[in-house]
């Protein structure tokens, strides 16, 4: 009797392990997906890849093609971040310092956030909001928390760093689902 449980529990754990290897192929094979009424990673339509036109008289001002409601939005080559509401308006606009290893412009969405952590340059971070990932690397937003020590040559780093009062309204801000939107 001894033999036939064992040989049923095999048989069961086996049929339960194909199925979860079944489903997480057929997930990995549909390709992203994000919160139910988010964009996907490059979903958007609306935002063009490229550089977004800038008010030259007001360079502070939100570039125009840069998305819809609500959402953050991180230029490349600005080095800047704005926290827009839902009505398109900008509830506050600030300068970060970028990690070694840039996100490719598209539209994201925040996956994940811890309040401290060490970064991957061994400093302190606070208020970390994540939405991508390059090469296994994650890529976010955060605060140094003091003055951080220079990361050693060679050391890829995917934080997007700004001041502590600034870190602090992105996290208030930029909850799980907020879409980020990157652009050169």
């Amino acid at each position: 009797m001894a033999g036939t449980s064992s040989g049923i529990v095999a048989g069961l754990t086996a049929l339960a392990v194909g199925a979860v290897g079944f489903l997480a192929y057929q997930a990995h094979a549909a390709g992203p997906v994000g919160p139910p009424g988010r964009p996907g990673p490059t979903a958007s339509p609306s935002v063009t890849a490229g550089k977004a036109p800038r008010d030259r008289r007001h360079p502070t001002a939100l570039p125009s093609g840069s998305g819809r409601g609500e959402r953050v939005v991180y230029s490349l080559d600005d080095d800047r971040v704005w926290l827009v509401d839902r009505t398109d308006r900008v509830e506050r606009t600030f300068t970060v310092t970028p990690g070694t290893v840039d996100p490719p412009p598209g539209s994201y969405w925040i996956t994940s956030r811890s309040s401290a952590v060490i970064g991957t340059d061994g400093a302190p971070i606070e208020h970390v909001v994540r939405f991508t990932s390059v090469d296994g690397l994650a890529i976010g937003f955060s605060a140094a928390v003091g003055t951080p020590p220079p990361a050693g040559p060679g050391v890829r780093t995917g934080g997007v760093r700004e001041n502590r009062v600034d870190g602090e309204e992105m996290w208030k801000f930029a909850t799980i689902g907020v879409p980020v939107v990157v652009i050169r």
